[in-house]
């Protein structure tokens, strides 16, 4: 299984994970000119811009920590073009999830940790 796979198989894990706590999922894998935000999704008044980090082995770094401040300005800044884009109403936020899965797609329970207001 290749990098790409791996990773979209980490967000579907995160977007079930924010289905049953009653998220409503409105974009996987949202392009634009200025990058991509790997999950979109509200609940209530929140509109919660979500980047999935995944990884095998905690070894090197937390997942988390590889969302770096470049990586925040691109995410803000394809935020910012989606809100233009659809005249949403909703409060944006910028939230982090990582999926810990030690064996890959064959890892039975993912750990998910998912961090509100990340950045």
């Amino acid at each position: 299984m290749n990098k790409t796979d791996l990773g979209r198989w980490g967000e579907a894990q995160v977007a079930s994970y924010l289905q049953a706590r009653g998220y409503t999922l409105l974009a996987s894998g949202y392009r634009c000119r200025f990058g991509e935000i790997d999950l979109i999704a509200s609940k209530g008044d929140i509109l919660a811009f979500v980047e999935v980090k995944l990884r095998k082995s905690g070894a090197f770094a937390q997942p988390r920590e590889f969302v770096d401040a470049r990586k925040q300005r691109r995410v803000r800044t394809t935020a910012e073009y989606y809100l233009a884009e659809t005249n949403s109403p909703l409060q944006p936020r910028f939230d982090v999830a990582e999926v810990s899965a030690p064996e890959g797609t064959s890892t039975r329970q993912p750990e998910i940790s998912y961090y509100e207001n990340a950045f």
